[in-house]
């Protein structure tokens, strides 16, 4: 693909995209208990709430393979703009939460026989219903702007180029992850929680625009002549989806978490042989036959458990063990944030000079060994430690983005970039649900299991019951200390065992 300008300029577009698709993700987190506030969802409705967030992580890791797909077939600017259009419709519907009671106080186009039914539309914009259905719509157009951004950044350069800009790209997606929180808090300070949506909208069209003017329209691919396969599309949706609540109820075993799984494989068993006899399936199954594609995804999935337990396990350390408030707890945490996309765009550099495993394998052992440190700290480790050790973490997080991503893409033919980078991006994202389900189980268990062994002390004197109220404190902490230092070492481990696959990655040159 040839684009209407400079690359670098068309980079603009495109990491401005990734970046908001990533904001998105993260944006709600502060913003949460004002919708619930104005929707007057309760405290005991906070599982519904959460799903402001869950609901627009499954739309958004479902459609990644797919929409990188269909991108290699009708080209992508196509997709892209469908998209982005997809994006801001979704960011408009939750924009409007709450906001249409004055069609009914207007009573504008309404007769007998309607007024009920626009009422009953008017009700229900303004219900945390509503506000999950427009999140998953926004979460369908994200995720596929991610895959589609990494293969027009393919597509753009050659394989031995693509370094820096794949590394700019990952860059671009951890910063908008970081700056969301602290985003959707500055907007919703200074006007309501529905501009967080409302600004989508004129960002997108830029976003769009520049796309237009710097991506020349592509031809429908010749090769796939046959159609798309919306059979096997379909099913794999409905696999990555189940999968994907199965994961995060992993701590809760019960009969709908084990239909979830049940249900998972036997949607990925339909379409394994669904793919074998589709002559166009929307993931190509020569993919899987190369040992390079499949070793960087293994890669990937235990790259995002080790990342997503280090981003947890921080804040709520320096809340329960440290006593930070919220604030400290969350520069605290930007010490390994902030050197993520720094690293991204460092080992984007490195890769245009090195094999892949030359960078990957030294920095899974130095990350492995930080989190190692990590998993010392208590509370007499010096501010000066934490900081080092999460600086390196996160350094070594980013730069790690670089050579999984281009082991993949480069391991496979220029027809197959966008299917090849809806399956790397998806990988990672299960890895974090994952992680996640992972932590809830393992440490709700061996939590009660330390505690078991603490009893609350029983009043019997002032001065005897504060020693032992003291001691019981102590004990509480020790215990949390202990949990999160397992949280640490187990990322570390993690980051041991993607050696085993990175062995396999290497410097293909399928793609040119």
């Amino acid at each position: 693909m040839i684009p209407k300008t400079k690359p670098a300029i068309a980079m603009i577009a495109v990491l401005a995209g990734v970046f908001f698709a990533a904001d998105d993700q993260t944006v709600v987190v502060t913003i949460l208990p004002q919708i619930m506030g104005d929707l007057r969802i309760g405290v005991t409705e906070i599982d519904t709430a959460i799903w402001t967030i869950t609901a627009y992580l499954l739309g958004y890791v479902a459609v990644m393979p797919i929409m990188g797909r269909l991108s290699d077939i009708f080209g992508r600017r196509k997709i892209y703009s469908i998209a982005i259009c997809i994006f801001m419709f979704g960011s408009m519907g939750t924009a409007i939460t709450g906001s249409l009671d004055w069609i009914n106080d207007t009573n504008i186009g309404s007769n007998a026989a309607t007024e009920p039914i626009i009422s009953t539309l008017v009700d229900s914009t303004a219900t945390i219903q509503w506000v999950i259905l427009t999140r998953v719509i926004q979460a369908i157009g994200a995720g596929a702007l991610v895959p589609v951004s990494i293969a027009i950044v393919s597509d753009l350069y050659p394989n031995h180029r693509r370094g820096l800009p794949i590394g700019l790209t990952g860059a671009a997606a951890e910063a908008g992850a970081v700056i969301g929180p602290l985003w959707g808090a500055i907007i919703s300070t200074l006007f309501n929680w529905q501009w967080v949506f409302w600004i989508n909208i004129p960002i997108s069209m830029i976003v769009l625009i520049g796309i237009l003017i710097t991506i020349p329209k592509q031809p429908r691919n010749n090769d796939n002549a046959n159609g798309i396969d919306y059979i096997g599309a379909i099913v794999l949706a409905a696999t990555i989806i189940l999968f994907t609540l199965g994961c995060s109820h992993i701590g809760d075993i019960s009969l709908a978490t084990i239909a979830m799984f049940a249900g998972g494989i036997l949607c990925t068993t339909i379409y394994i042989f669904h793919s074998y006899r589709s002559q166009n399936p929307i993931i190509p199954n020569i993919l899987f036959k190369s040992s390079t594609f499949l070793s960087s995804n293994i890669v990937h999935i235990l790259y995002g458990a080790a990342l997503i337990i280090n981003m947890v396990t921080v804040p709520l350390m320096a809340n329960t063990v440290f006593q930070m408030t919220p604030l400290q707890s969350g520069l605290l945490l930007s010490n390994l944030t902030i050197a993520i996309p720094i690293g991204a765009i460092t080992g984007g550099v490195i890769c245009k000079w090195t094999d892949y495993r030359i960078i990957s394998i030294p920095t899974l052992i130095v990350c492995s060994f930080s989190l190692f440190l990590m998993s010392q700290w208590d509370r007499e480790t010096k501010d000066i430690y934490m900081f080092i050790h999460l600086l390196i973490a996160g350094g070594c997080f980013g730069i790690l983005i670089s050579p999984i991503i281009l082991s993949a893409i480069n391991s496979t033919l220029p027809s197959m970039l966008g299917a090849a980078s809806g399956l790397i991006t998806t990988s990672r994202f299960l890895g974090m649900t994952i992680g996640l389900a992972a932590m809830a189980s393992w440490g709700s268990s061996k939590f009660e299991h330390l505690l078991s062994g603490v009893t609350l002390p029983i009043n019997s004197g002032a001065k005897q019951s504060s020693q032992a109220l003291s001691e019981f404190e102590s004990s509480i902490t020790n215990i949390g200390t202990q949990l999160f230092n397992d949280f640490f070492m187990t990322a570390a481990v993690l980051c041991l065992i993607a050696l085993i696959p990175c062995i396999l990655v290497k410097n293909d040159k399928v793609s040119s």
